[in-house]
């Protein structure tokens, strides 16, 4: 009965609207910053490197090269500090999490894109 209750609770608070990535994914996530009283959106371009968990909990972390420093950061999917997230790039990889790209530096930490045929 208390399972019930929780998941009825978890759904109102579900985002209606998530854009499909996966491991590997090249993404744009546009997060809202507050400093002070403002609040603004500030973007986060990397490679999606886990994702795990579901529901509500689901989380996703993406790392990027900052000035020669590799930065990952985790968000909640469903978070509403987390405005939206955009596929740049769609990539290949065999794996669930991507935590060998941490050793790599350079053309050898790039993953596999997928190359979209275009109808003409």
């Amino acid at each position: 009965m208390n399972a019930t209750i929780i998941r009825e609770i978890e759904a109102e608070q579900l985002k209606s609207e998530v854009s499909k990535f996966n491991v590997g994914d090249t993404v744009r996530v546009f997060a809202k910053v507050v400093e002070g009283a403002r609040e603004r959106t500030q973007m986060f371009e990397g490679v999606v490197i886990k994702r795990q968990n579901g529901g509500l909990n689901e989380t996703f972390t993406v790392r990027r090269l900052s000035y020669g420093v590799g930065v990952e950061k985790t968000w909640l999917l469903h978070s509403p500090r987390v405005e939206r997230v955009e596929v740049i790039r769609r990539g290949i990889v065999r794996r669930a999490k991507l935590f060998y790209l941490r050793d790599k530096v350079g053309k050898a930490a790039k993953v596999k894109e997928v190359i979209m045929k275009s109808s003409k």
